[in-house]
């Protein structure tokens, strides 16, 4: 039996949480995710909840056994134990008050466990007066879902940078093939398909460090703040030692806001983070559009690369494959783009004091960061890793194409390559055939100007 405000009730002998997170499992059917299905999640509130305590101990306000008791716990918890038991659903109301009370109750019945107690025996170590000691939802719930992110960005970085080396690996493997480039769908100029492929890399690189920025804003915390950001129950002391303490816990550089006020009630950081991810998803399908247009075929398509064949395609259409790994990639964009709305209304609505919307702003983000990280190494390993070039289809487009008269410009002028041009267009005729014929141009000289070297980089002609 336990009991808060409400009254009594029945708490199931064989779980941790208590009274607080019983009431939550019975309001909060919303949906269906436990917090424990966000294992760093349940992993970062311990980090706090474990600081704490070392901070509480060493200020003298919680004694040694107790204490002692807590960090256990907190570490049997970042261990991976116990998480079955944190169990409200990540959508809730309360400002994360229902996450924080799992992660108390919890905490604090393995602590007793460990003291030699009984589970709910409340009164030999208690869920509030020692585990949330100097704390507030208001700081512990927005500094365990920063420390989680972190550790989820982290994660995102290292599956990105799979992804970049597997693209690198291609556009060397591809350095000396030849192809058409395409702007607004139409032939262009010449390019080389190592090129096309060095580009995505180049993409991926890029939004690594915007991550790594975003990072460092996800770094600041506002432990120490309590209810409001005054700071009110918690020692002179207490939020210098406890953000010392989370940062030697989980090896990342924490640093207290200037202003514990204003780190309370503002949101901007998690809005941030969601544009860089934003950002990541959008250039992300960007790339699996190319690879789908890139494949697209067999036959009536471009064909000029081709991802490999993961499973059937048509359940109607024998033979048929489908680019099933960008097309899920896609679909992760749309999600996060999503995502980023809302995170973006969350953030907008906060009033006063404090953001009450947090919870669903920590499960956009989550979700985001994890989707992103496994789509990133599905596509590598599914389908980058394995693509091929169709180099008779390749080499077929460059000798039809228009676009390559775009190379003749400073030796016949642009009055006479627009004419090559409509002529090769409408008679069928290659570009070469025409300006030939012509006497525009001896044999030579084409081959000269036509080499792959002089197509693919800067190179001046005199006329």
């Amino acid at each position: 039996m336990e009991h808060d405000l409400l009254g009594e009730r029945e708490v199931p002998t064989e779980a941790y949480y208590g009274v607080h997170t019983l009431r939550a499992l019975e309001n909060f059917h919303i949906s269906g995710i436990p917090l424990s299905t966000y294992p760093n999640m349940v992993r970062a509130l311990a980090c706090v909840k474990q600081a704490c305590a070392l901070a509480n101990r060493e200020l003298g306000l919680l004694d040694e056994a107790r204490a002692d008791a807590i960090v256990r716990a907190c570490e049997e918890v970042r261990a991976g134990e116990l998480h079955e038991h944190f169990a409200v659903d990540i959508v809730q109301g309360g400002a994360g008050t229902s996450t924080n009370m799992n992660a108390n109750e919890v905490i604090a019945n393995r602590a007793l466990e460990l003291l030699g107690h009984e589970r709910g025996e409340y009164k030999f170590l208690h869920p509030l007066e020692q585990v949330n000691l100097s704390q507030s939802t208001n700081d512990a719930y927005p500094t365990a879902i920063k420390v989680a992110l972190r550790f989820e960005i982290d994660a995102l970085i290292e599956a990105m940078e799979v992804l970049r080396l597997s693209f690198a690996e291609k556009a060397a493997e591809f350095k000396d093939i030849l192809k058409m480039g395409r702007t607004q769908l139409q032939d262009a100029v010449p390019m080389t398909l190592g090129q096309e492929f060095s580009t995505y890399a180049v993409m991926l690189e890029e939004d690594q460090q915007r991550l790594r920025e975003a990072a460092l804003l996800i770094q600041e915390i506002n432990l120490g703040a309590t209810a409001i950001g005054t700071g009110i129950n918690a020692h002179p002391d207490y939020a210098a030692l406890a953000r010392k303490h989370l940062s030697e816990v989980t090896g990342i550089p924490y640093v207290t806001a200037g202003n514990l006020v204003e780190a309370t009630q503002d949101a901007g950081a998690f809005v941030q983070l969601s544009g860089v991810l934003k950002r990541v998803a959008v250039k992300l399908s960007k790339i699996c559009n190319d690879l789908r247009l890139l494949s697209s075929g067999p036959r009536a398509g471009l064909g000029e690369i081709n991802l490999p064949a993961v499973q059937a395609g048509s359940s109607i259409m024998p033979g048929k494959v489908n680019p099933v790994i960008p097309e899920v990639v896609n679909q992760i964009a749309f999600l996060v783009i999503g995502n980023d709305v809302t995170v973006s209304f969350a953030a907008e609505g906060g009033q006063l004091q404090l953001n009450a919307f947090e919870p669903i702003i920590a499960h956009s983000l989550f979700d985001s960061l994890i989707y992103l990280r496994n789509g990133c190494l599905t596509l590598s390993e599914r389908c980058v890793k394995g693509i091929t070039a169709n180099r008779e289809r390749l080499n077929e487009h460059m000798n039809r194409s228009i676009g390559i008269v775009t190379a003749l410009n400073p030796i016949i002028g642009y009055e006479n390559a627009t004419s090559v041009a409509q002529e090769a267009l409408s008679s069928g005729k290659s570009v070469a055939e025409v300006v030939l014929s012509r006497g525009l141009l001896t044999r030579e000289q084409l081959d000269e100007i036509l080499r792959p070297e002089v197509l693919t980089q800067p190179r001046w002609f005199k006329r």
